[in-house]
């Protein structure tokens, strides 16, 4: 049996919601698990990417052994119903860029769990797959959106499980994301955030998350425009991607810009405005970095209403 799944890359944070809200977007990864039918021959893991510098970005941070996030996921689905994973093939289809703040790596755990849960006949329902997810990941704001699609405010509980809500956001809202050639690991961009932040960093974020909710269901331009302000972890990452705060600065003049934020921990760069200008916006930007000497793919989207879906499901032996 052959099942394959295809899951979005994701924007998380969105400036105030620091590791509690995130979106989907149209890129995806494919991550396909095959029973094997010989015995014994155990996990086995292979990456394809159109790329091959990152075919090695994908060897780099998913290895390909049962140290693999793909794996552990896939594990804890077989252990919750009290079986171990053997004789499987997985292999994942890479188009999202590794280490560009895109949710790569939530992509690849959602789209491994799912697939798992449907070898083994659908034993875990939504609730359960998030909170898996999240155990591996490590926080619900990119696996959420990943598995359940659109723009998510959601929330890991004491209990690990998972609470999410739904915004709709507005279609006359551009996005713009723009992705530098270098990647900078999750874990080194957390490293530089500070154990405890002062109490008024915390209020200003607390207010800038209740603004954010108006604003997207009111349409509320000026509104967003203060909403995507953050003190909790741009202001310590901004320094790990070069041009950024250049960036914002070259663009905040600009008429239709309501906002630039990093992409989850970054470097890659997510823009939000109204209108026309939308060349102008993607000049500024490759403009700005090509003086540092950093190129960039730069494009436009929207947000992908839909998360993880089976895309093929093999039950022949």
């Amino acid at each position: 049996m052959k099942v394959s799944v295809k899951v979005p890359a994701t924007s998380a944070n969105l400036g105030p919601g620091f590791d509690c809200m995130g979106l989907a977007i149209p890129l995806y990864n494919t991550v396909t698990i095959e029973e094997t039918v010989l015995p014994g021959t155990g996990i086995e893991i292979n990456v394809l990417a159109a790329d091959s510098s990152e075919n090695e970005l994908l060897m780099e941070h998913i290895p390909m052994d049962e140290n693999s996030i793909v794996y552990k996921a896939v594990e804890l689905l077989y252990n919750s119903i009290g079986q171990t994973p053997s004789e499987l093939k997985i292999t994942i289809q890479s188009e999202i860029p590794i280490a560009r703040g895109l949710g790569s790596s939530a992509s690849v755990i959602v789209g491994g769990l799912i697939a798992a849960n449907e070898l083994l006949g659908r034993p875990a329902d939504e609730t359960a797959l998030l909170s898996i997810a999240t155990e591996v990941e490590g926080h619900p704001d990119n696996v959420t959106p990943a598995i359940v699609g659109g723009l998510v405010i959601t929330s890991q509980e004491d209990d690990g499980s998972i609470v999410y809500r739904k915004l709709d956001w507005p279609e006359e809202w551009h996005l713009t994301v723009c992705v530098p050639d270098y990647e900078l690991a999750t874990d080194i961009s957390r490293s530089v955030l500070p154990k405890e932040v002062p109490m008024i960093d915390a209020v200003f974020n607390a207010k800038r998350m209740g603004m954010f909710v108006h604003a997207v269901h009111t349409k509320d331009v000026e509104l967003m425009k203060l909403a995507l302000k953050d003190r909790l972890h741009q202001p310590y990452r901004t320094k790990l991607v070069p041009g950024l705060e250049k960036i914002i600065a070259n663009l905040k003049h600009e008429e239709n810009i309501i906002g630039t934020v990093l992409s989850g921990a970054g470097p890659s760069i997510l823009i939000v405005s109204s209108g026309n200008g939308l060349d102008k916006i993607k000049s500024i930007v490759r403009e700005t970095w090509a003086d540092l000497n950093v190129k960039a793919q730069i494009f436009d989207t929207v947000i992908e209403k839909q998360g993880a879906t089976i895309i093929s499901n093999d039950d022949s032996k």
